[in-house]
């Protein structure tokens, strides 16, 4: 594929990556949280460090089942800090556990996806850009989820946190326009419900 976003490679996984998740509206609820996890351990960090330890993360995350990760506790924490195979950072991992029980109250309360979803009025927001230089790293939007997750009980959900996030998981479609997977993404969208 050529004219992919140009922070796309140029590595495999990184075009794999782009070409078949990125920007791809994501609507189930623990998918979306575990994206939101993944997004908070990549801060500080390259995606691509991720990218090439997700497998090692869902191994050690119990595929990122927050009904299970709601109920860990301290040895939990120590297990996974021995873990070599994720990124070992205590502040990051007690959050993991304290956002899944912030997931299963919003679960329970109206669903995390829509929770998230709601923002954007069930449509994903699609930019029109064909430099990425003029994409912003978050927005007034990013800033006000953000609030919301913190007031929720999340943690490494900073507003730049969430635009990526919202960008990995299709609620911003931020292919440029130059970019072949620009429509197909936007053509995943579901309908709103009326």
């Amino acid at each position: 594929m050529t004219d992919r976003c140009g922070w796309a490679g140029p590595e495999q996984i990184y075009i794999d990556y782009h070409d078949t998740e990125w920007g791809v509206p994501e609507y189930d609820s623990r998918t979306l949280w575990e994206k939101l996890i993944l997004d908070g351990f990549q801060a500080g960090l390259s995606w691509i460090t991720i990218l090439k330890k997700r497998d090692n993360f869902r191994a050690a995350f119990m595929d990122f089942d927050p009904n299970v990760i709601a109920k860990w506790g301290e040895d939990d924490v120590t297990r996974l800090l021995g873990n070599a195979g994720i990124i070992r950072h205590r502040g990051k991992i007690e959050a993991t556990i304290g956002n899944a029980q912030a997931w299963q109250r919003i679960e329970a309360n109206e669903g995390f996806d829509k929770f998230l979803w709601k923002y954007v009025d069930g449509v994903p927001l699609r930019t029109v850009h064909a430099d990425r230089a003029l994409i912003p790293t978050q927005s007034p939007l990013t800033v006000q989820i953000s609030k919301d997750l913190k007031k929720a009980g999340f943690k490494f959900c900073g507003p730049t946190i969430v635009y990526a996030f919202m960008e990995a998981t299709g609620l911003i479609n931020n292919h440029l326009t130059t970019c072949p997977r620009h429509g197909p993404c936007a053509a995943m969208a579901r309908l709103p419900a009326v």
